[in-house]
């Protein structure tokens, strides 16, 4: 530390006198920079390279230069601190025992700036190694690459935001040492305990405000604001006049309450027209119900308002009752409904509710159980009025859920006989990966079998699947009511866990995926931190990848509750009628 100081001094030395003999200001300002460079912690600067180097390396979905810099930044500013806090140790515990007195200062200095060109040439050199990589994943997924010479951004963007996470490091030190002082001044502790007293003071303070003041904050903050956007009006949302939908006027779900997912949801679907120009069969208006946050009120819950709707529309005189369990805004898959609603020639009804305003992502970080409690409530209360009728009588009961809504949907049942004893069949779409169900049913996967394609029991009851040939494996012996899930190997919202911290898991240690870059190596905290990235783009992908299931959903229903009429060419044309359907949406909505 001492032979830096020296260095550092003579570098303002040297400026100085530039200055003087008229080299004018630019050098002195140059030479300012070079000291700056110089200061750095070296031992964190590679270990920073180091961490900048796992981030680049491929993960489950293709990232632009933007989105990459971003996450390779903070994984940079995370692996200074950890250089920083080695070295430390170094000189805390190793240094005073080593009797070499070192090298002169001037090869310290070359070593030094040998450093920070070899750290700069290898993170250049891992960037034109990453846009590579990043044109394997987006081929393996069909989707037009990137350039090395648009992927290099990702550096200079990388190094703005490790240097602001840094900054806002050394500020926080500051702050510590600031603190120590007024401790050592005002209560009389010793000088040597005083930044450590501050440093407890400080984290305390912090961990205290992020857990309860700035949590609770922060979700206010975000429920009111998307709270806002569920009252946002579209004009290609239209009430309906027909009583079979929720927010017409003769519903109980007045449609001003039904939040903008349920009001897109009730004024959209194909009718008796369209299934008929579809199948060629008589059909009939299919029924949706859907409840919003704000159509409850303290006399009457969701659930009771539900089967109340329910009895109204003539739900359980149909052929087929779904449950579905949405995810947080109160989205449905409009594509899944619709499929379900021409297989079976509009003589269905569909059921939703909205329990959050906030979307999967900050639902999933701020309560987990409320998608719980709200999908086994919904279960329970249209379940107790579905067993009251005669066996007879009942409409199929299928239950549906999608991302976060799968963990509601399951958490309705006890364990698997549960659920077979109830339902007549249960569709899941990309579960995440702390699904209870899904977790034990993936941990007693038939030995020899992969985690990203499993068999569970040889597929008897439950089946895995990425595309519509799975649901056919591992033979036809499928026996009823079936439970599919649908997951693609590249899906970070089915493979993401907290595991990754510390544990290999099996999709990474096994022959990859379809979709999953041969080079992704799991790495100690990296890999974790690099598929919680994916997480935000699970959607930026084509169909049939990542977290879009496109019409792989028709072939699911298919698979569990086909009617006794199906026929392959009939599937085909309600499929083309679902994907135009989506594209209208997408383009809209």
């Amino acid at each position: 530390m001492l032979d830096s100081a020296r260095a550092l001094r003579r570098l303002r030395i040297r400026g100085a006198a530039l200055v003087r003999h008229g080299w004018g200001r630019r050098v002195a300002v140059a030479a300012r920079r070079v000291e700056e460079i110089i200061d750095l912690n070296h031992t964190g600067l590679v270990v920073a390279t180091l961490f900048f180097a796992w981030s680049v390396t491929p993960s489950l979905v293709p990232r632009d230069w933007l989105f990459q810099g971003l996450i390779s930044g903070i994984n940079a500013a995370l692996g200074y601190g950890v250089g920083c806090v080695l070295q430390w140790l170094f000189f805390l515990w190793i240094r005073p025992r080593l009797k070499f007195a070192g090298p002169p200062e001037w090869v310290r200095y070359a070593v030094k700036v040998a450093i920070v060109l070899t750290c700069a040439l290898v993170a250049a050199y891992m960037l034109v190694l990453s846009a590579d990589w990043q044109r394997e994943i987006t081929s393996l997924m069909g989707m037009e690459g990137t350039t090395r010479a648009a992927y290099l951004r990702t550096g200079a963007l990388s190094f703005a935001v490790g240097a602001l996470v840094v900054a806002v490091y050394r500020t926080l030190r500051e702050l510590v040492r600031y603190l120590g002082r007024q401790l050592s001044r005002w209560v009389r502790i010793p000088a040597g305990l005083a930044p450590a007293t501050g440093a407890l003071l400080l984290t305390v303070l912090i961990v205290t405000l992020f857990n309860g003041v700035a949590t609770r904050a922060f979700f206010s903050v975000a429920n009111s604001a998307f709270s806002a956007r569920n009252d946002k009006m579209t004009p290609f949302a239209v009430q309906p006049t027909l009583p079979e939908r929720s927010g017409s006027p003769e519903s109980l779900a007045k449609w001003e309450t039904l939040g903008s997912e349920g009001r897109w949801f009730v004024s959209h679907g194909p009718d008796p027209m369209l299934i008929t120009a579809a199948t060629g069969k008589p059909a009939r208006q299919p029924i949706r119900v859907y409840v919003g946050l704000q159509s409850a009120t303290p006399e009457v819950t969701e659930e009771q308002l539900a089967v109340a709707e329910l009895e109204r529309t003539g739900a359980f005189d149909r052929k087929v009752l779904v449950i579905v369990t949405t995810t947080g805004t109160g989205w449905v898959n409009t594509m899944s409904a619709a499929a379900l609603e021409y297989m079976y020639n509009g003589d269905t009804a569909i059921l939703a509710s909205q329990y959050s305003y906030l979307p999967s992502v900050l639902s999933f970080l701020a309560d987990r159980e409320k998608v719980a409690v709200a999908g086994k409530k919904m279960f329970d209360a249209v379940y107790e009025r579905w067993s009251a009728r005669p066996p007879e009588s009942r409409p199929k009961l299928l239950v549906y859920g999608e991302s976060l809504g799968s963990q509601g949907s399951e958490a309705a049942f006890t364990g698997l006989a549960d659920l077979r004893s109830k339902v007549d069949g249960a569709l899941w779409v990309g579960p995440p990966n702390s699904n209870r169900l899904w977790e034990q049913f993936i941990s007693r996967r038939d030995p020899g079998t992969r985690e990203v394609q499993p068999i569970y029991a040889d597929g008897l009851v439950v089946r895995f699947a990425a595309d519509a040939d799975d649901l056919a494996q591992p033979s036809d012996d499928w026996r009823r009511p079936r439970i599919a899930y649908l997951m693609h190997p590249s899906d970070p919202i089915v493979w993401w866990s907290t595991d990754l911290l510390t544990s290999q898991p099996d999709w990474l240690s096994e022959p990859r995926g379809s979709d999953v870059s041969s080079q992704m190596r799991w790495w100690p905290f990296v890999t974790f931190w690099q598929v919680a990235a994916d997480l935000t783009n699970a959607q930026g992908v084509s169909d049939g990848h990542g977290h879009r299931y496109g019409s792989l959903v028709l072939d699911g229903w298919v698979s569990i509750a086909a009617p006794p009429d199906w026929t392959p060419e009939l599937g085909e044309k309600i499929r083309t009628q679902i994907e135009l359907a989506e594209m209208f949406e997408r383009t809209v909505k």
